[in-house]
């Protein structure tokens, strides 16, 4: 198994935990906007700019495009200003997280590395994030490269998703997320009902996607070798062990 697909669930995980964190509300409070879904988008659709709508669906792929449109046009803060608060808190959730872990500077150095790697044809939110400065601190800088990370991976699966035959619904059905089973996230995004079964030919599929996603992501982590892609495994765990330990 490649480093890509071992680290994948950590990365998964740690890239996306400040979303729903103390630091998260601050900046969704900052927006005028009282509920998830607003803030979010325009966060993370942030570094696409002040586009229209239909951009940003574009980019997030998973999403239906009322949901992104109501979303996105929800919060008046700039899309630059949204960005820039949103990689703050992703950033301060790092620091609170992950401030005693003592080898936060060597995981920053391996998984910017990766990051650099990676091409970002056919990734626009990824190349955006990319664009973003990092953080001096090395916890605040861990925790924005993992989230960089997830968007690279997040616009992989996208593309390989497509070339797999499915549909990103299709998709979001059998995969769920940890919060959710695949109705219930396909819900949460704003998927109209009644969900069409999830046969097995739609399943394979998937899986193919998934496998693809694996093959496409494997040359950014390549860049490390072997001993220092080890430690890159070794440094993730270790890290989301400190991030969500109770």
């Amino acid at each position: 198994m490649s480093i890509g697909a071992i680290v994948n669930a950590h990365i998964q995980e740690l890239g996306g935990g400040f979303m729903f964190s103390r630091e998260a509300r601050q900046y969704a409070a900052e927006t005028g906007v009282d509920e998830f879904f607003g803030p979010y988008t325009r966060g993370r659709g942030g570094v696409l700019g002040d586009v229209d709508a239909d951009v940003v669906t574009a980019a997030f792929g998973f999403f239906p495009e009322h949901s992104i449109r109501t979303a996105w046009e929800s919060v008046p803060m700039p899309a630059a200003k949204a960005a820039h608060r949103y990689a703050l808190a992703c950033q301060d959730f790092g620091r609170r997280k992950l401030g005693a872990f003592e080898e936060a500077a060597r995981l920053a150095e391996l998984l910017e590395t990766v990051v650099a790697a990676a091409d970002p044809a056919g990734l626009p939110l990824f190349a955006g994030w990319r664009a973003v400065p990092l953080p001096g601190d090395a916890p605040g800088r861990v925790m924005q490269l993992t989230y960089v990370l997830r968007e690279l991976r997040g616009g992989l699966h996208l593309l390989a998703v497509r070339a797999a035959g499915i549909t990103p619904l299709q998709a979001v059905l059998i995969s769920g997320s940890p919060l959710n089973d695949g109705p219930g996230q396909a819900r949460w995004y704003g998927w109209p009902e009644p969900f069409e079964e999830t046969t097995d030919e739609i399943r394979n599929a998937w899986q193919r996607a998934e496998s693809n996603t694996d093959e496409l992501i494997a040359p950014a982590f390549a860049a490390l070798g072997e001993t220092a892609g080890a430690d890159l495994a070794r440094l993730v765990a270790a890290a989301h062990t400190a991030t969500f330990a109770r």
